[in-house]
């Protein structure tokens, strides 16, 4: 404050830096944890070993598994080796890394973040439509399309229970000996721990909602 006479006005110089509030520090143990979750959620859906990718990310199997569990904070340059090891951009290995702490996820029309499965290397396309937070998934839910470039592979397996909803196309569909021909519309619901997926492409492209559920007895 400055004076003048009797009467006092707000100074106008500006607040030096120690003058404003504090803001929390970025935890990095947190950051480091998320990034290793992400890491080896993409090299086990491409049933990748921690030596093949070490290999070729020029780290130890050691180091990759400290990595993964959250023990070691990676550098940039790691990050996108790693990256390049396991053939996905380095943005996708910090798509945990900040994540709202809120309650509610509102993901555009178009924003779903596109990720890696066992099913990228035959041409399906997953857009992840909400992201959650922790060590144990609870569930996902994917935005799938397939084309004619996509093959079929009714061998998947996973934990849990799978929810499919058809938004476009028509896909005939196996889950274990049974057989499905699914339109936009139609649904399908299914123990993912039964060798599924798409037997046949009728109509292309296809546009589907994917929803596994764990019920929060599943973790990577």
């Amino acid at each position: 404050m400055s004076t003048v006479g009797s009467r006092t006005r707000p100074s106008t110089r500006p607040k030096a830096a120690t003058e404003f509030e504090s803001r929390p520090l970025v935890n990095r143990s947190e950051v480091a944890a998320r990034i290793g979750h992400v890491a080896r959620r993409i090299r086990e859906e491409l049933d990748l070993t921690l030596a093949n990718v070490a290999q070729h990310a020029g780290i130890s199997p050691g180091m990759l598994s400290r990595l993964e569990t959250g023990h070691v904070n990676p550098s940039l340059e790691t990050i996108v080796a790693l990256a390049e090891a396991l053939g996905v951009r380095p943005a996708l290995l910090l798509q945990e890394v900040g994540e709202y702490e809120g309650g509610a996820q509102h993901v555009p029309d178009g924003g779903g973040l596109e990720v890696v499965r066992r099913g990228t290397k035959r041409g399906h396309t997953y857009h992840l439509l909400a992201a959650q937070r922790g060590p144990v998934k609870v569930f996902e839910p994917f935005l799938v399309t397939l084309t004619d470039k996509s093959e079929i592979f009714p061998g998947f397996q996973h934990a849990g229970t799978e929810f499919l909803y058809i938004l476009s196309g028509e896909i005939r569909y196996r889950h274990g000996k049974s057989s499905h021909l699914l339109k936009a519309g139609d649904s399908l619901t299914f123990r993912g721990d039964i060798a599924h997926g798409p037997e046949k492409l009728v109509k292309v492209p296809i546009r589907m909602l994917s929803i596994i559920i764990y019920g929060g007895a599943a973790s990577d």
